[in-house]
């Protein structure tokens, strides 16, 4: 989430002016393109790598900071706010645009990784060989300490973020928000990695039909997307400083990470390169729809 923001921060208006809420570059588009490029390396190319050293920091990686480095909820809440404005053929082309640039960053960042595991295979000598299959045994001990640290890291960040909300959250600036995000993403992250075992059972009695459908991904992503709406509508309802920091506070931390582009690419990219490419397409298409359908209607809601 942190890593989100000062990519918000340095592409945005306030330093390169790169992007902006109002343009097919919303803000959330650097974030999303260097998660995927990431996911390409950690998440695809070397996950079993890592996965022998530690499975927790497998899942730590992928799930947890990509899939909260990047955000679909974000990325679907700029879109909706251009069609609120009239804008909808900025919208439309957002949505084109951020998902050929995820994606392609993605495949970037897959095609890099193994040319980097060639050039390691190529150089290393059997000594080194032998040192590295030391480090892959995937033991218990390993995993213990693994999540002891980030347990660790985890309480030190929140106690950091709890004691700069106090200092910023009267004051209801963009810091405030980022703090309050910070308090709440990790449970987004739990949730979308709950959700995660969803995908591949597909439906009826047996998960005989769909089987190829991620829902745990779908489901995250259109929540998100959805609850995101209902804030922002809040947000222009009550129009005061608290409520304004907190809505924001919880679309950036809870929802930016339950919802998720570089999983929701990583997904796309594997059915593209399957024997039935049309699913990805179809994927795609189907999570961008229902989701900007939600918000829509949500928008369109009278608020009393």
């Amino acid at each position: 989430a942190v890593t989100r923001y000062m990519l918000q921060k340095l592409f945005g208006p306030d330093v390169a002016q790169v992007t902006s809420d109002g343009s097919i570059l919303f803000i959330d588009l650097p974030a999303n393109m260097v998660g995927s490029f990431l996911m390409g390396w950690f998440g695809v190319v070397f996950k079993a790598d890592i996965t022998r050293v530690s499975e927790f920091l497998a899942i730590g990686l992928s799930t947890g900071y990509l899939g909260s480095l990047t955000t679909f909820s974000g990325w679907n809440q700029k879109m909706l706010d251009l069609s609120a404005d009239g804008q909808w053929l900025y919208a439309v082309l957002g949505f084109l645009f951020g998902l050929f640039l995820s994606a392609y960053s993605i495949i970037l960042g897959v095609e890099t990784a193994k040319g980097f595991r060639w050039l390691l295979r190529r150089r290393a000598s059997s000594s080194e060989e032998k040192k590295q299959s030391c480090l892959k045994a995937n033991t218990y001990k390993r995993n213990i300490m693994s999540m002891i640290i980030m347990l660790t890291l985890l309480m030190a960040f929140l106690i950091v973020s709890a004691t700069e909300l106090v200092k910023e959250f009267d004051k209801g600036t963009s810091k405030a928000q980022l703090w309050l995000g910070c308090l709440v993403a990790a449970p987004g992250v739990w949730i979308r990695w709950f959700l995660a075992r969803l995908n591949g059972r597909g439906l009826g009695k047996n998960g005989q039909y769909l089987r190829w459908v991620p829902f745990g991904t779908l489901i995250a992503n259109v929540a998100a997307a959805s609850v995101m709406a209902a804030l922002a509508t809040l947000k222009k309802s009550v129009d005061t400083p608290t409520c304004n920091t907190v809505a924001s506070g919880v679309q950036f931390g809870l929802l930016g990470c339950l919802s998720t582009v570089s999983t929701f690419m990583a997904e796309f990219n594997a059915m593209r390169e399957s024997d039935y490419p049309w699913r990805a397409y179809a994927y795609a298409f189907f999570t961008i729809a229902v989701s900007f359908a939600m918000g829509t209607i949500i928008y369109s809601a009278p608020v009393g």
